[in-house]
C-alpha cells in the first residue's frame, strides 16, 4: 500500500502517510509504552496523537522530593524487552548520567526524573507528534480518524487518554484560584502564607501536599494546615512481596477471568496495596508534625482529621470556605472546618471519550468501562481484526494494577502481540496459586 512511518515534524504535508496499521490516542505512559516497542518494528506503520503541545506527565504535582513508588524497572518496555532502546537505563546512559544515578543512592526514582525520561522517549520517537488533537473516529472497512489537522485512516486504533482530575459534587461549581484540585498543586498554593488551608484525600497525593505545605519556610507557611482523609488514619502502602504478587500478569489473567461482584470486592478490599502512602512520605510528616509542635512551638500550625468525609462546602463570611464533615464513628455529628483554600485530592477518573461518539453504539460496556478482552481489545461488532484497544482503562476487569505503571510494558506487549499475531513468552506464573483446585472425582480420582 505503500505505507511509510510518519515524520517527526508536526507540519504535516499532504504526501505524508494517512494509513496506519495501528495508531493511538494519547501520549501518556501507556501508549508511549507501545510506541516505544513499536519503534523496532517497522513492518507496523504507527502513529500517536496527543492533543498538548508537548508532553506532560502529572506536571503539577511534581513536588519536590516526590518519588515513584514502583521500582525503576517498572519502566516503559524493559519488563517486556529489556534490550529496548527505550529503557529508563538507556536514557540515563545517553544523558551521560547513569553513573551518578548509582552513585545517589536513591531508595525510589525521583518523580521529576521519570517525568523526564518519558519526555525524553517522547521526543525521540518520531512517530509520536503532539498538538494534534483527535476529533472524531468513524468505521469504514478502517477506522476513519479525524484530527484538528487532517483524516487518517487505520487498522487498529488504541485509546491511552489516561484519567481526568476528579472532585466530589460539592465542590464542582466552586473550583478556581481558592478551591483547585491537586493536579494543580504546584501552579496555584503559591502566596499561602498565613492562610488557612485544608488538603482532603488520604492518598500518596494528599499526603505530598500536606508535606508540602508544611515543609516551607517560615515566611511562606500557612497559618494552619488541615488534613482530611475519609480514612480510619493515614494509612501506609502495602509493598511487601506477596501482596506485590498483585501487580504481576498472571494475576491480571487470573482476576480478569472472576465475576464482576468478586473483582469489585478484591479491588476494594485490596486498595492500599496501590493507593496506600509511602512510609517514607509518612515519617516526614510526623517528624515535621514534631518539630513544628514541640520544638518551634507552633501548637496550631498542623490539623490532622481522618476518619471523616466531607458533605458539603459553603462560602463563609470572611470569603473563605466552610467544609461540614461527617465523623464515620458517629456520623450523626456534624463537624465544620473554616478554612480560606482547599486543596481536593480526591483522586482520577478515566477520561472522556467523546471522539468514539461516531460509533460508540457498536462498542460493548461493563458498568463504566468498555468491556475488554484478554488482550484489552474491545468487544464490539466489527470486523475481528479491526480493533480498539484500551490502555489504562479496566481497572474494574482487571484490577488494581491496570492503571499502574507496574504492568504497563506487559500490556502494550499484550497488544502489539495481538496486532501482529504472534505470541511472546510469558514469565513463569506466580508463587501463589490463585485459582480453585477442582475436587479429585472432577479430575476422574486418583
Amino acid at each position: 500500500m505503500g505505507k511509510s512511518v510518519a515524520k517527526s515534524s508536526t507540519a504535516t504535508t499532504e504526501s505524508e502517510t494517512t494509513y496506519y496499521r495501528c495508531l493511538g490516542i494519547g501520549v501518556g505512559p501507556a501508549n508511549l509504552s507501545l510506541a516505544s516497542l513499536l519503534h523496532s518494528h517497522p513492518e507496523v506503520p504507527n502513529l500517536f496523537l496527543d492533543q498538548k503541545e508537548q508532553f506532560g506527565w502529572h506536571d503539577g504535582q511534581q513536588m519536590p522530593g516526590a518519588s515513584l513508588q514502583v521500582s525503576l524497572l517498572k519502566d516503559l518496555v524493559l519488563l517486556s524487552d529489556p534490550t529496548n532502546r527505550f529503557s529508563f537505563l538507556s536514557y540515563l546512559h545517553e544523558q551521560g548520567k547513569i553513573y551518578h544515578f548509582i552513585n545517589a543512592q536513591y531508595d525510589a526514582v525521583p518523580r521529576m526524573e521519570f517525568r523526564n525520561y518519558l519526555q525524553w522517549a517522547s521526543r525521540r520517537n518520531q512517530n509520536v507528534v503532539f498538538g494534534e488533537k483527535v476529533l472524531a473516529v468513524e468505521f469504514d472497512d478502517s477506522f476513519v480518524v479525524h484530527t484538528s489537522r487532517r483524516t487518517l485512516h487505520a487498522e487498529n486504533i488504541v485509546i491511552g487518554i489516561g484519567t481526568a482530575p476528579w472532585v466530589p459534587e460539592t465542590a464542582r461549581d466552586k473550583l478556581g484560584a481558592t478551591q483547585f484540585h491537586v493536579a494543580d498543586f504546584t501552579v496555584e498554593t503559591q502566596g499561602l502564607a498565613g492562610k488557612r488551608v485544608a488538603v482532603v484525600g488520604g492518598g500518596q497525593s494528599g499526603a505530598e501536599a500536606f508535606l508540602d505545605l508544611i515543609t516551607r519556610p517560615s515566611s511562606e507557611l500557612p497559618r494552619r494546615v488541615t488534613w482530611i482523609s475519609r480514612r480510619g488514619n493515614y494509612l501506609p502502602i502495602d509493598d511487601s512481596p506477596f501482596t506485590n504478587e498483585y501487580y504481576v500478569p498472571s494475576y491480571s489473567d487470573y482476576f480478569f477471568g472472576l465475576d464482576r461482584a468478586t473483582r469489585n470486592s478484591l479491588n476494594e478490599k485490596n486498595v492500599l496495596s496501590s493507593d496506600g502512602i509511602s512510609e517514607s512520605t509518612l515519617r516526614q510528616i510526623y517528624q515535621r508534625c514534631y518539630e513544628h509542635r514541640f520544638i518551634h512551638g507552633a501548637e496550631d500550625l498542623v490539623s490532622l482529621l481522618p476518619n471523616r468525609g466531607v458533605t458539603h462546602v459553603s462560602g463563609d463570611e470572611s470569603g473563605g470556605w466552610t467544609i461540614s464533615l461527617a465523623h464515620n464513628d458517629r456520623p450523626e455529628v456534624v463537624e465544620y472546618v473554616d478554612v480560606d483554600v482547599i486543596v481536593w485530592a480526591t483522586g482520577f477518573r478515566p477520561a472522556p471519550t467523546d471522539f468514539l461518539k461516531p460509533i460508540a453504539d457498536r462498542l460493548e460496556r461493563e458498568g463504566d468501562e468498555y468491556r475488554v478482552d484478554r488482550d484489552f481489545a474491545v468487544h464490539w461488532d466489527g470486523p475481528q481484526n479491526r480493533m480498539i484497544f484500551m490502555q489504562n482503562a479496566a481497572r474494574g476487569q482487571r484490577g488494581l494494577a491496570d492503571p499502574n505503571l507496574s504492568l504497563t510494558a506487559w500490556r502494550s506487549r499484550r497488544i502489539l502481540d495481538r496486532i501482529v499475531g504472534i505470541g511472546s513468552d510469558e514469565q513463569l506464573p506466580s508463587f501463589v496459586d490463585w485459582s480453585v483446585k477442582p475436587p479429585a472425582d472432577e479430575l476422574g480420582g486418583l
